[in-house]
């Protein structure tokens, strides 16, 4: 399984950051028996608004391996270029197994994928899933700042920390919180992740 980041317009030491988060969410959990490729999308300012270019850089970075599936976690303006990227890849044959969309306000998401969204309060929650709503999304309550929601994997476990980003899982599609719905964002992310693990 490969996981694709595609980053936002911000500090590259906050997507390090989460990309060292995830790796540790994965190695610590019993998401997969393989090790998964997690990849960071190196573009800047601009160009992470790009499909184009994280299209190519997913061809040079997986040409062999085109069936392999892949997850998309995206981040703010990058959610832009994220999924028209997801979609070209799978029109060229590639395998999509979900995309993640964390803070992508007023982006429409549409693909024939799993696609879900993470966001930093309700209102920007409320207001995407006008856009597009697919099942099993995630809202922080209370509200906490927009790059704080990047910061839900940050390994520091006091309460301070966005490791404690806590809201809501929510089932858009029929506006319902399903069992135990109310959790970090972490555990959201990761209970993504195991849903979608490659055997």
């Amino acid at each position: 399984m490969s996981i694709i980041i595609c980053p936002g317009i911000h500090e590259p030491e906050l997507t390090e950051s989460f990309r060292v988060g995830l790796l540790d969410v994965v190695s610590n959990s019993s998401i997969s028996q393989k090790p998964a490729n997690i990849l960071v999308y190196p573009g800047k300012d601009l160009l992470v608004l790009s499909a184009f270019h994280i299209l190519q850089f997913l061809r040079d970075r997986l040409s062999n391996q085109l069936k392999s599936p892949v997850i998309f976690i995206s981040f703010s303006a990058g959610v832009v270029g994220a999924i028209g990227a997801a979609c070209l890849w799978q029109l060229l044959g590639g395998r999509v197994k979900a995309f993640i969309a964390i803070d992508g306000w007023g982006v429409p998401l549409q693909g024939n994928f799993p696609i879900h969204r993470m966001s930093h309060d309700y209102f920007t929650h409320w207001s995407s899933c006008l856009l597009s709503s697919r099942q099993d999304n995630f809202y922080a309550e209370p509200t906490v700042d927009h790059l704080s929601i990047w910061r839900c994997l940050t390994t520091s476990r006091s309460a301070s920390t966005p490791q404690a980003v806590q809201g809501w899982w929510v089932d858009s599609s029929i506006g319902i919180f399903p069992p135990k719905g109310y959790l970090t964002a972490a555990e959201f992310l990761l209970m993504l992740l195991k849903r979608y693990e490659v055997n």
